[in-house]
């Protein structure tokens, strides 16, 4: 039985649920710049979301704060114009994911860190907007000999310089973004057991992923899963620029799993750069060759990647500098041309897979490659190459093999040629074809070669 007491007392609470209702709506509303539970409170530091002065001494403060109080630090979203950052040590900063902007306020440094243990950049853009840098970076992102380096879930984009440049640095730069850098996306140079792992990296001027020693030596960086697009050589060069992924003097790295497509020269290129894996990769539209493994190396093994478009296939070089000991296997090559992005003085372009020395290639199917489908050796360089068990098809020649004075051996069996226009294989002086088809006419006069179980279909 409802009475006036309880229908008031009914009134009363309805009017208090809705107070706090509105209440708990307006505090939805209200911006938030107290951050996450467990980091540091910023409101004392008038570090303002979307304002329009410069933030820099009061974010530089803010950081320094909660790294010596080890807090980590959220940034609410918004856009923050910033210069001149130094992250500090054991510093954990974050953000919303797009939506908290990093912005550079120009004409010096933008975030710098060195001499750290630990660095965390997580869930942030970093927008250089094309503003310069000064003289003593070389990065958006510029830092030096971070033994723990944690950049994750970050856009950075708009760098005139490298994007990420990161010296005796170890740790993970994962599933970050980046783009529109004037030099390269990541330029990682004499780390100490690097994962560069599911990165998207496009629209750079001069280089995708960049890996690099100043001397040679044990480097051991993963460069893994990530897709590298649109790679220009806006400096030029027969190589040096416009690469996807560029590994330099720096030994025991593996580059496994990554979509690599449209670079202006190669996919992968490995420069003096002993006991790199190159595997299961997928190159597209390679302006030049698709996968290198030059000059003074001593093991490569490049296997399971799938090439569909470039200048060359794959090449396997330089054993007058000292480049030896590879193997080449399961691999699909196809759809090659003859137009490179330079004037070649050797051998030229428009060929499958060339090697020199102690190399095994086996298994590989190349189709429609307009010069040779296989090429083994140059002039007196080549040593003890096996090529076994290839598939070649709709080739200019099946295969290329060096017959200079000097030339070391070659074991050529069991690979099936089909739709070869200039026969299977064929003996060559550099580059002039001294032979007709050695399948047609036996190779016993070059006690070098030796021949058996080939097919022209």
């Amino acid at each position: 039985m409802y009475t006036r007491r309880l229908l008031l007392s009914s009134i009363a609470s309805l009017g208090l649920c809705a107070a706090t209702g509105r209440l708990a709506m307006a505090a939805q509303l209200k911006p938030q710049t107290d951050g996450l539970r467990g980091t540091i409170d910023i409101s004392g530091y008038d570090i303002i979301p979307n304002g329009v002065a410069d933030q820099s001494q009061a974010m530089n403060r803010l950081l320094r704060d909660a790294a010596v109080q080890g807090l980590p630090v959220f940034l609410p979203a918004g856009d923050y114009l910033v210069a001149g950052i130094v992250l500090p040590d054991d510093l954990w900063l974050s953000g919303v994911p797009g939506r908290t902007r990093l912005i550079h306020a120009g004409a010096s440094s933008f975030m710098t860190a060195e001499g750290l243990g630990k660095l965390t950049l997580s869930d942030l853009v970093f927008d250089g907007g094309g503003k310069s840098l000064s003289d003593d970076v070389e990065g958006l992102l510029n830092l030096r000999a971070v033994k723990d380096l944690t950049i994750s879930n970050c856009t950075i984009t708009g760098s005139v310089k490298h994007g990420i440049n990161a010296e005796h640095c170890g740790g993970r730069i994962e599933d970050n973004s980046i783009s529109g850098a004037a030099f390269s996306g990541i330029y990682a140079v004499e780390s100490e057991r690097l994962a560069i792992t599911g990165n998207t990296v496009f629209d750079c001027g001069n280089g995708g992923i960049l890996v690099h020693r100043w001397e040679t030596g044990e480097d051991n960086t993963m460069v893994s899963g990530n897709r590298v697009y649109r790679i220009s050589a806006k400096d030029g060069g027969t190589g040096e620029n416009g690469n996807g992924i560029n590994i330099f003097r720096a030994a025991g790295v593996m580059v496994t799993d990554n979509h690599i497509s449209d670079c202006a020269f190669s996919a992968i290129r490995a420069n003096s750069a002993s006991n790199v894996q190159i595997s299961d990769n997928q190159c597209l539209r390679s302006g030049e060759t698709a996968i290198y493994s030059e000059f003074g190396f001593q093991g490569a093994i490049i296997s399971g990647n799938l090439i569909d478009g470039a200048a060359n296939g794959i090449i396997v070089c330089n054993f007058n500098e000292g480049g030896r000991l590879a193997t080449v296997n399961d691999n699909i090559i196809r759809n090659l041309h003859v137009d490179g992005p330079y004037i070649h003085d050797g051998a030229g372009f428009g060929f499958g897979i060339a090697v020199e020395a102690d190399t095994v290639v086996t298994g590989n199917v190349i189709e429609n490659a307009p010069k040779w489908g296989l090429m083994l050796g140059w002039g007196p360089f080549m040593r003890d190459v096996v090529v076994t068990g290839n598939l070649v098809r709709g080739v200019g020649g099946g295969c290329y093999v060096t017959v200079v004075e000097g030339a070391g051996t070659a074991l050529i069996a069991n690979n099936l040629f089909q739709d070869v226009k200039d026969g299977g294989i064929l003996g060559y002086r550099w580059n002039e074809k001294t032979t007709g088809d050695l399948m047609k006419s036996g190779s016993e006069a070059f006690k070098h070669l030796t021949l058996s179980g080939n097919r022209v279909s």
